[in-house]
């Protein structure tokens, strides 16, 4: 159906909503990768028997990061012009894909991100209001190193171009991992652009686990994850584009 090849990712740890996820993800024709992050149920070997897509098995699991990770040198190494991720966990649309294909083949930018903040929203009726306000303060920090003008820099809908992949040097398997992305995108001069998608909270009451859980513990790893990239890319004396913008819809 599409002229350049594609692949969507979708990553997935013990979310049974992956079935139907995955199912609308095919309709499009789409190579279909899925990163089992190590679940622990009997959806392991339930999606091995899901014909006609790709799987990536952790044997424990190692992280949200590095689910992506492993997507991304997946596309690069089986030589895909776009990789697109989605969540496997139903707080996506499949059906807001096509606002992705629809800008194929990307001209002005390397990075095309959904944004679920792009329009005003309800805090704490919409999204639990200790995502929305790390999210905001860490959106800003971004903005104001990079001059993207991200309006959500955790959203996982997007797409890229693959050949941009290569670039990157992703270390961290956490939740911070995109952080490094943004950072280094902009080390490197990738050009970045918004669109708007839904935002879907299925459960306003679902936090994350751990030390996670603890919203000041999550800010505090979040900046000590820029900060740490902020100097190994000095290190690696990446050179800094300063020209970089994010282009609005």
């Amino acid at each position: 159906m599409y002229r350049k090849k594609i692949l969507v990712a979708i990553p997935v740890f013990n979310e049974i909503t992956v079935y139907n996820i995955i199912h609308r993800v095919k309709n499009f024709s789409l190579d279909v990768l899925v990163i089992d992050d190590g679940s622990t149920n009997s959806l392991r070997a339930e999606l091995l028997n899901v014909k006609n897509i790709r799987m990536i098995v952790h044997p424990r699991n190692l992280g949200y990061g590095k689910t992506i990770i492993d997507a991304y040198l997946y596309a690069i190494k089986n030589r895909y012009d776009y990789l697109l991720t989605i969540d496997g966990d139903g707080q996506h649309e499949p059906d807001e894909i096509p606002l992705f294909l629809n800008e194929i083949p990307f001209h002005d930018y390397d990075i095309l991100s959904g944004s679920r903040y792009f329009f005003p929203i309800k805090v704490g009726e919409d999204v639990p209001a200790d995502r929305y306000r790390i999210n905001r303060k860490i959106t800003a920090i971004l903005n104001r190193i990079t001059g993207f003008g991200l309006t959500d820099s955790f959203c996982g809908f997007k797409m890229y171009k693959v050949e941009k992949l290569s670039q990157l040097h992703l270390t961290d398997y956490g939740y911070g991992m995109p952080l490094q992305v943004w950072i280094q995108a902009w080390r490197m001069g990738l050009r970045v652009r918004e669109i708007p998608v839904k935002l879907i909270y299925k459960d306003i009451t679902k936090h994350f686990k751990g030390i996670l859980e603890d919203p000041d513990t999550r800010l505090r790893y979040y900046k000590a994850v820029i900060r740490k990239e902020l100097a190994d890319t000095e290190h690696r004396n990446v050179p800094v584009c300063r020209t970089n913008k994010t282009l609005r819809h």
